[in-house]
């Protein structure tokens, strides 16, 4: 990196940083800290539940999701529009009718202090896990790629969110967000404008969307029942839908952000807003991955995208195999940009088509094969490389300036979640356990210093969570998953409150205990796909309730 990126990377955070604390310093009562004082207009409220649902995670992974998968993830997200009509017709109504701090503060109106307590924990189990993986996921990426340690990273990224988020708390968050907003949607803008710009003189955009529909990239519907596949239509519609409906209805990252809104209807404009921008978002930061897939049709890639795991076999017993395979992955890119090259310019022909699905496919198995040698030089060597694949692009081929803005994106990002994500667990922390179960008596100013500390408690867990995190298969799944195992459940709850009146407390309690232990143990054991985890949980927890309040297996009160 240059002088002139690392000013700008730096300039970035720091104003995104000071702006978000003196902006927002002195919240002096728990309306203000938590809620935002309930001044946020629509646009803020939307942009706050996109900035906290696309952490760094989705301009890292998705790219790389895109790169070596396809278009098809966009399929999960297809429920979100629809989850968002129902919270703006039940969600928000009754929660604002209700004045609540929390979504769990509901669940005790409607049932009891266990059950909003249980929620509260499930939701802080999950969110505390979340908010590592937040923080990691840039941080193990930025640290392969540029040599920087890892722990400093989790520490700095930590620090940073941790600063704004104390001083100024939910407030603080939404308008640091609407900046990090802007730096992001405009680094990936110009990102995918320079890969348009990078392609041969004669390939076009419509000719580089053909080239990589040639190799399978642009597939974006699966009508398919299989559930081995793990993105279909109809997981994203059912299963998407649910997840949506538990993360932007009962998540407290979540519901603090449009809770903080000045009315209903503001509330509700910005989730319209939300359900109408997500989509066509993500369906663009996949493209940028499906571009970055051409650009490297003609352009030479490394074998493995992950410089560590290169580094490692390299440097080991295994460099002359690993060597040969780097040989002939250079002749099968050749003989692909000759195809893609000729394609271009013929794009009728289907031998041509056959053709650059057969060099896919060798290329697919030297890849593998690649990856085999290095897990023999390290067992514990990070071989899939999905999540690097951007940051490779950035780093080796844009100019000056612009390699230090794409960093401020993925930082901004991180730290947007992040900050969401404390806000919420400290928030919930203060009021649903804190304020219920130990300190029942105390002014608002004391409520308010709670909520400070527990931010910074959260923020060092996050921050040590990430430094002990591992590279799972896919970032933005690892979370997505992690979100799976619990909302169902917790989306079961609420629906029981707000449809099954004859259902009670301890019926619900005890459901939702032993559905949590089965929905772990079907993750487990790999019963379904993860997103069908979230239909799953909630009609199982539901299911147990009402049989256990109809044949009184415990003491339904």
């Amino acid at each position: 990196m240059e002088q002139l990126d690392w000013i700008i990377l730096i300039g970035t955070l720091l104003f995104i940083v000071s702006y978000g604390a003196w902006k927002t310093r002195g919240s002096k009562n728990v309306t203000d800290y938590i809620k935002g004082g309930n001044e946020a207009k629509w646009w803020t409220i939307g942009l706050s539940v996109m900035a906290t649902q696309a952490s760094a995670i989705t301009f890292l992974s998705t790219p790389g999701q895109a790169f070596h998968s396809g278009m098809g993830f966009v399929q999960f997200y297809f429920g979100l529009p629809i989850a968002m009509v129902i919270i703006c017709l039940v969600f928000i109504p009754i929660y604002h009718r209700l004045k609540v701090f929390t979504a769990y503060e509901y669940l005790e109106t409607r049932f009891d202090l266990k059950t909003r307590s249980l929620a509260a924990i499930l939701f802080l189990i999950q969110r505390g896990l979340a908010a590592g993986i937040t923080i990691f996921a840039p941080a193990i990426i930025l640290s392969a790629v540029l040599g920087w340690d890892l722990t400093t990273l989790n520490i700095i990224i930590g620090t940073l969110v941790i600063i704004y988020t104390v001083s100024g708390g939910t407030k603080a968050v939404s308008v640091t967000q609407k900046h990090q907003m802007a730096v992001i949607f405009a680094g990936m803008f110009i990102a995918f404008y320079l890969i348009v710009s990078y392609l041969p003189a004669d390939i076009t955009f419509s000719k580089a969307l053909k080239i990589a529909g040639a190799s399978g990239k642009m597939n974006v519907l699966d009508f398919s029942f299989n559930l081995d596949n793990r993105y279909t239509f109809w997981s994203g519609i059912i299963g998407g839908s649910f997840l949506a409906l538990s993360y932007f209805g009962t998540d407290q990252s979540q519901v603090q952000r449009y809770l903080s809104g000045k009315s209903v209807k503001e509330m509700q404009l910005g989730l319209v807003f939300n359900g109408l921008l997500k989509v066509p978002m993500q369906f663009f930061i996949l493209l940028v991955g499906v571009m970055v897939f051409v650009f490297y049709q003609f352009n030479a890639s490394p074998l493995n995208f992950n410089p560590a795991a290169t580094e490692i076999v390299k440097n080991s017993e295994y460099a002359s195999e690993y060597k040969e395979l780097e040989n002939k992955h250079k002749e099968i890119e050749l003989k692909k940009s000759k195809a893609n090259l000729n394609y271009g310019a013929n794009l009728d022909n289907k031998a041509l088509v056959k053709e650059i699905q057969q060099l896919n496919f060798l290329e697919e198995q030297n890849r593998e094969e690649a990856k085999r040698i290095i897990k023999m030089a390290d067992a514990t060597a990070e071989t899939n490389d999905k999540d690097y694949v951007f940051i490779h692009f950035i780093l080796n081929n844009l100019p000056r300036g612009l390699i230090g803005l794409l960093l401020a994106v993925i930082l901004s990002a991180a730290m947007s979640s992040t900050a969401s994500e404390l806000n919420a667990l400290a928030g919930t922390t203060a009021i649903d356990l804190y304020k219920r179960n130990v300190s029942t008596e105390k002014s608002d100013q004391h409520y308010v210093k709670a909520s400070k500390w527990f931010t910074l408690g959260w923020g060092i867990i996050a921050i040590l969570v990430a430094s002990f995190a591992n590279l799972f298969d896919n970032l933005i799944q690892l979370v997505n998953i992690i979100g799976s195992i619990f909302y169902g459940n917790v989306l079961g709850i609420f629906l029981l409150a707000f449809f099954i009146k004859f259902v009670k407390s301890n019926a619900v309690f005890v459901a939702a205990l032993i559905t949590q232990g089965i929905v772990i143990t079907g993750w487990w054991l790999d019963w379904m796909p993860y997103l069908w985890l979230n239909l799953f949980g909630c009609l199982l927890v539901i299911i147990l309730a009402m049989l256990i309040q109809s044949f009184k297996f415990v003491n339904t009160k």
